[in-house]
Order: C-alpha cells, then sequence, then structure tokens
C-alpha cells in the first residue's frame, strides 16, 4: 500500500514539472538506442531496393543492401537487426523445404551480416509463412495447420539459421511444444550459447497487413491463423503461454503485435521479471506514418511517445521499423 500523501498545498505536482531540468531529474523511463531491434525485409538479387505501398519508408533489401543496412544499424548504435525473407514464390512449397535450405535468403543474409559486422547481433525469425505455398505458419494437411509435424521442420529451420551464425532465434510460429524442440536441439549440436526470443503472445490480428505484403504472403494464405494464434479477448491464456515458453527455455519473450497489447507487456514483466520485448508491428507503422505524411502528427514527437509507451509498459526492448529514425534522433 502507497503511503498517504500530503494534500494540496503543501503537495503541487507541478513542483517536479516546473523546467526542463526538473522533468528530466524526475523521468522515471528513458529510450535508448539499446532498446531497439530493427527489422528488415531481405530479397534476392543484387543492389535491390523495393518499395513496400503499404510501409512507407520501408524497402525490401537485396542481400548487398542488407549488410550496408546492418553496418548503418551499428554506426547509430542500434544492437540487433532482425531479418525476414521475401521468398520467391516459385520456392515456396507444401513441405516448405527452402526453410532449412542452408542457401535461402536469410541465411545468406545473416552469414555475410555477420561476416562484415560482428558486432551486430542478427536475429531471425522461425515460422514457415515465407515459404509456404499455403502462407501459414505451419505444414497444413487436409485444411489443418498440424502442429507436432510443424516442430520437426521448425527444428530444423532452427538448426539451420543457428549454424549460418544467427545470435537469436524468434520463433514466431505459434506450435505448441516448439521451444522444448529447439532449445533440446541447440544444445545436442553444439549450440547452446544461441538465445532463444519467442514470440510468447502473438494474437491473430489484424495489424499484420503490410507485413504479409512485405514477405510476399498475402495473396498466399489461404483461411486465416486464428487456429493457432491468439484470441485478441484473451491475456491470461498469454500469461499461461509465456510461462510455459520460459518453462521449455526461451530466454527472452515477446508480445505481438504491440501498442494495442500494452496491457500484456505489464503483466508479463510484473509477473515473470523476465527479458521483455514488443513487436511494433507493421500496422502500427502504417498508421503513424500515413498521419505522419499527411501533416497530422508530428512524426518525431510521436514515434518517441509510442515507443516510450513500450518502455513504460515494462518492455526491455521493441522491434520496430523506425529503429534508424530514432537512432538519429536519440543521437542529435
Amino acid at each position: 500500500m502507497r503511503p498517504s500523501q500530503a494534500s494540496f498545498p503543501a503537495l503541487r505536482l507541478r513542483r517536479t514539472r516546473k523546467s526542463a531540468a526538473i522533468r528530466a531529474l524526475c523521468q522515471e523511463n528513458a529510450l535508448s538506442m539499446n532498446d531497439l531491434i530493427w527489422p528488415v525485409f531481405v530479397v534476392d538479387g543484387t543492389n535491390e531496393r523495393q518499395e513496400i505501398a503499404s510501409m512507407p519508408g520501408v524497402e525490401r533489401l537485396s542481400i548487398d543492401q542488407v549488410v550496408k543496412a546492418a553496418k548503418e544499424a551499428h554506426s547509430l548504435g542500434i544492437p540487433a537487426i532482425c531479418i525476414f525473407p521475401s521468398t520467391d514464390p516459385a520456392l515456396k512449397t507444401e513441405c516448405c523445404s527452402e526453410a532449412w535450405s542452408p542457401d535461402n535468403l536469410s541465411n545468406r543474409a545473416i552469414a555475410e551480416i555477420k561476416q562484415a559486422v560482428p558486432e551486430i547481433a542478427v536475429m531471425t525469425d522461425i515460422a514457415l509463412d515465407p515459404y509456404n505455398s499455403n502462407g501459414h505458419d505451419g505444414i497444413v494437411r487436409d485444411g489443418i495447420i498440424v502442429n507436432d509435424e510443424t516442430i520437426d521442420v521448425l527444428v530444423k529451420m532452427a538448426l539451420a539459421q543457428a549454424i549460418a551464425g544467427a545470435d537469436i532465434l524468434g520463433p514466431s510460429d505459434m506450435m505448441d511444444g516448439r521451444i522444448s524442440a529447439i532449445r533440446g536441439a541447440l544444445e545436442s549440436e553444439g549450440h547452446q550459447d544461441i538465445a532463444i526470443l519467442s514470440y510468447s503472445a502473438k494474437y491473430a490480428s489484424a495489424f499484420y497487413g503490410p507485413f504479409r505484403d512485405a514477405v510476399g504472403a498475402s495473396g498466399a494464405l489461404k483461411g486465416d491463423k486464428k487456429t493457432y494464434q491468439m484470441n485478441p479477448a484473451n491475456a491470461d491464456e498469454a500469461m499461461r503461454l509465456i510461462q510455459r515458453d520460459l518453462a521449455e527455455g526461451a530466454d527472452m519473450v515477446m508480445v505481438k503485435p504491440g501498442m494495442p497489447y500494452l496491457d500484456i507487456c505489464s503483466r508479463t514483466k510484473k509477473e515473470f521479471g523476465v527479458p521483455t520485448f514488443a513487436y511494433q508491428v507493421s500496422g502500427e507503422y502504417a498508421m503513424l506514418m500515413a498521419a505522419i505524411q499527411n501533416g497530422w502528427l508530428d512524426g518525431d514527437a510521436v514515434i518517441a511517445e509510442s515507443l516510450m509507451a513500450f518502455r513504460r509498459a515494462g518492455c526491455d526492448g521493441v522491434l520496430t521499423y523506425f529503429a534508424p529514425r530514432i537512432a538519429k534522433m536519440l543521437n542529435g
């Protein structure tokens, strides 16, 4: 219970807001470059930069351009970059074998980034949607996304990314039991130092549309993802999922999307006290950018405020497409 406070006029809370100096002394949360993970989209080719109509200012980049982005991130003080592939539709199949090919886009990008900028942490995505002709995060059998068969494939995918040099694996598929299986495989194959940032509370959200455009999954998706991603109405279930993933060997946990689920971020940090991250997803980015480009919002101010919301909710870091912009702001 909080101790009782003095009453007005002895207590005037405006005293701590009187000047910039006093406000700085009393500020409870701070935003820094160390809180940022920059998601980037990789596409085949050389010197390729492809605009994404639904994500103004974000591009699909060929591997050589992704390496340049990683160098930029490192120079700005951004500690991590996250790779998402836009796979050639000709390589997408029902068995998703491209997902664990050592020469797929993600794995080639990982290797080249780590060779060029070994200091930056490279995070990956573990889910089958970039490689699945059905557009789903898991193997589809007779219209059903099958759990256990998908896990076997995700383990292969995780090991291929580990061999390529990934620092952080991000299982975002939401299959039951995949963290235990991936952690066990990493341990047995000598990759015990690779971290798992589990998308433990990933909701079946309407905010993912622009991302699916970016990775070319929009047209491929058959049906929806409600049988494996979370119901937006549920909060206690998220805590159960997080508890399970931590017990299975996750080092960090993710809440996705971000701003519509700040209550989940806050509960996660308070109940588990573990490294907690959120993804400011493509739909959140697109909404803000639309308003900024129309002159309806002050861009730098609203971006900084949106990211501070994650810190205030207890997040240790945020995946955000605004990472370079906010890093430049913070660097002055």
